[in-house]
């Protein structure tokens, strides 16, 4: 049975949920036809740790925030990612790291020195794959590795790979979603009573918002995935600048009860369409969208998107946005792609 070496890069939420199931799950992995060892970790607060013959999971999950790997075989309480990511035995590079959404830094860098040195990558941001998507897959594609990025627009739900795999065949026209669980869940609270700043508040006190939530509620968390999303999928070719954003931040209490009265809801919308002279528009922006559209059902945080084709109209999926499992399953979903691509290499 095949076996990847993972180098995971930062070790919060995501990759630490990663690294619970590949403790607590190994028969889930070997269903797959692959087993799962991680190799490398590095972390801003705990520092740097290689073991070539595998860590023990176990043991590192057990250690307390403030704690460090110093003292570990293979550690050291600086975050050496570069030299982790070069030189580390690792397979697979799994990068889950905070990264600013202006330059993508330091993913972009992480995602680059892995693919340039033979390593496949997969990732949960959004930054490297808006803002250098096309760059960095160029590079894979040099290297004869894979770029994954499944968990970079609706965390764990499939939207990227089942527009490719399943829709395959039809004339994708135009991709709509709710695409931040923080602002769909702030509008469906304004419906029920609250006003901007109490359902902000609350949705903070829930862990949905940030302590500060203009990211969400301004829109620009929406942009990157819709530039993502117009690439990916229509061949936009777009920078997220040239998304036309507007966020909710100026929908009163009174706008959402007078849709409601006309049998309508807001909703943050993220849109890519392909226009009849062949170019691709995006915009984010808040909608009142009537009872009937495959988008207004969706409530709480919950996230969806709407493709528009040629031969079936409107094909919907939803699911969670968010999340530290729901997330990791996307890097699992990434790796499945991984392995696909090696055996098919293999074979080939």
């Amino acid at each position: 049975m095949t076996t990847y070496n993972l180098a995971l890069i930062g070790f919060g939420g995501v990759n630490r949920a990663l690294a619970e199931l590949i403790r607590d799950e190994p028969r889930r992995f070997a269903d797959l036809g692959f087993e799962l060892r991680v190799v490398a970790i590095t972390d801003l607060a705990f520092g740097s740790l290689v073991q070539g013959e595998g860590i023990d999971l176990a043991a590192v999950l057990a250690m307390p925030r403030g704690s460090s790997f110093e003292g570990l075989p293979g550690g050291s309480t600086e975050a050496r990612n570069e030299d982790v990511i070069k030189n580390s035995p690792a397979d697979i590079v799994v990068e889950a790291t905070f990264t600013s959404p202006i330059d993508g830094e330091p993913a972009v860098s992480h995602v680059r020195w892995a693919l340039e040195s033979g390593k496949h990558v997969v990732t949960t941001n959004k930054g490297p794959v808006a803002l250098k998507g096309q760059e960095l897959s160029t590079i894979a594609a040099s290297n004869g590795v894979r770029f994954e990025y499944e968990g970079a627009v609706m965390s764990g739900t499939p939207v990227i790979r089942l527009a490719h795999k399943v829709l395959g065949g039809l004339e994708l026209r135009a991709v709509q979603g709710i695409l931040n669980g923080t602002s769909n869940y702030v509008l469906g609270r304004m419906e029920a009573g609250l006003g901007l700043e109490q359902a902000i508040a609350e949705a903070q006190e829930l862990g949905y918002a940030e302590a500060d939530p203009t990211a969400d509620i301004g829109g620009s968390d929406v942009r990157l995935k819709v530039a993502i999303l117009a690439n990916e999928l229509l061949g936009a070719g777009i920078h997220p600048n040239d998304v036309e954003t507007t966020g909710i931040q100026d929908i009163t209490s009174q706008d959402v009860a007078d849709a409601l009265a006309r049998g309508c809801r807001w909703k943050l919308i993220g849109e890519a369409r392909r226009d009849a002279d062949g170019t691709v528009t995006a915009v984010v922006q808040p909608v009142a969208l009537p009872a009937g559209h495959p988008l207004a059902g969706i409530s709480g945080a919950t996230n969806a998107v709407s493709f528009t084709t040629d031969l079936l109209g409107a094909v919907t999926v939803s699911g969670p946005g968010a999340g530290r499992v729901e997330t990791a399953y996307a890097l699992i979903s990434d790796i499945i792609a991984v392995d696909e691509f090696a055996k098919g290499a293999v074979r080939a």
